[in-house]
């Protein structure tokens, strides 16, 4: 059943068919083939949707939703431009810093690239900024957020290799802070090349504390999510309600800018982001289904094994294997085909698993700025207006600076301590 499943799912891909849907129809095929009912089909669609941990996604995405319907979001800019703002390329490093605390609070790279996005990239180019790079900043700097905690890939990865949430978040923040000052320091240098103008905010310090003090509750969203589940006095489903419940009371009670239109924004966005993640689970078990059936995993692990007799040598592979299958499907759904499958070659060659889902996580992320299927790029080309060839261009330096970071979490596992 297996192989008629992975032609005709690409097959499908290729004809631009959504993933969730090319997943069922390579199932379907692949069970109508070897005569299998298709009640397979349901039953698998039904499974993972029963699972208590998975609240933690709509939670998480609602609490970001309602913390950004309001002025956070122009806090948080001139927050940093007043941080990096005297750097050459200052409205440059706002989007890095800017990313390195919204992920803290939306956990979305593609919330990030929309939000910072459309509120930076038309500055920039006012500046002086050329287009592909505006948008290449941005759709680069933007997947810092799938590795600050509260992460959503990281959740994912969690749900499908049994590994303790609490512990990838935690191990998420180092390297999210790497990958962050490496594009800061990218920016820096390109800005000295194209001597971009500095971007510092008027009046400075004294004008904007006001609003420097206004936002830290909201900044403070990811140490009280962190702080809650390393403690042990929650778990990630019940820290996700309590991060809803954080963000109303700030956003309602602090900021009070929650209207009803804002509200039904932040419900309808989280309904519509859910939807999108939730089809891609319930698809992706069925496929998990027919590789077990096949035993596809032990196979794959049992050959892997044969063939590669260094460990190092099986870290690099899967290294290449992720990086390829990123630039074709979107993040969640490459988490959730692959993460089953390596987390048995993983076990096989002593990988800490924590460490695999950091790998997994950062290789998929690359994914989203890289042509043909990169969310991150073409929202930010879409909100530059330009051609996708300018921005890959532009994003040359930046691929360079998240494959030394992907080395370092693949090869020196003391950066993923938890």
């Amino acid at each position: 059943m297996t192989a008629p499943m992975i032609w005709i799912f690409f097959g499908l891909l290729a004809l631009s068919v959504p993933v969730a849907h090319a997943m069922l129809g390579g199932v379907a095929a692949a069970l109508w083939l070897a005569d299998k009912p298709m009640a397979v089909i349901a039953q698998r669609l039904y499974s993972p949707t029963q699972s208590f941990p998975m609240l933690a996604i709509p939670f998480f995405i609602l609490a970001g939703n309602l913390m950004m319907s309001g002025r956070f979001g122009i806090y948080l800019v001139n927050i940093a431009r007043l941080l990096v703002g005297n750097f050459k390329g200052g409205l440059g490093q706002v989007s890095i810093i800017g990313s390195v605390m919204f992920g803290g609070v939306s956990g979305s790279a593609v919330a990030d690239a929309s939000a910072l996005g459309n509120a930076l990239i038309p500055v920039q180019q006012k500046e002086g900024y050329p287009s592909g790079l505006a948008a290449a900043i941005n759709s680069a700097s933007s997947t810092v957020s799938v590795l600050i905690p509260p992460s959503i890939p990281l959740i994912l990865y969690g749900l499908v290799s049994n590994v303790s949430i609490v512990d990838l978040f935690v191990a998420g923040i180092l390297p999210g802070l790497m990958l962050g000052i490496g594009m800061f320091a990218t920016v820096w240098v390109v800005a000295n090349r194209r001597n971009l103008p500095r971007a510092p905010l008027a009046g400075g310090f004294r004008a904007f504390r006001g609003q420097i003090v206004s936002a830290i509750p909201a900044l403070l969203m990811p140490v009280f999510v962190i702080g809650t589940l390393r403690f042990g006095i929650a778990t990630p489903t019940e820290v996700s309600v309590m991060a809803v419940a954080y963000a109303l009371l700030v956003s309602g009670a602090i900021y009070r800018d929650l209207t009803l239109k804002g509200l039904w924004d932040a419900l309808a966005g989280t309904a519509m982001m859910t939807g999108a993640v939730m089809i891609i689970i319930m698809a992706s078990s069925t496929i998990q289904w027919v590789l077990t059936a096949e035993q596809v995993p032990q196979n794959l692990a049992a050959w892997v094994q044969s063939s590669f007799h260094a460990g190092w040598m099986v870290i690099l592979m899967l290294n290449l294997v992720m990086l390829v299958v990123g630039a074709f499907l979107d993040l969640p759904a490459a988490v959730l085909l692959l993460g089953p499958l390596f987390v048995i070659i993983g076990n096989a060659i002593g990988l800490d698993l924590v460490q695999l889902g950091l790998m997994m996580v950062v290789n998929l992320a690359v994914g989203l700025y890289t042509p043909p299927v990169g969310t991150t790029l073409f929202i930010s080309a879409a909100i530059a207006r330009c051609g996708i060839g300018e921005v890959v261009k532009a994003l040359l330096p930046f691929y360079l600076v998240a494959i030394v970071i992907l080395l370092l979490i693949s090869f020196v596992p003391a950066l993923t301590i938890y």
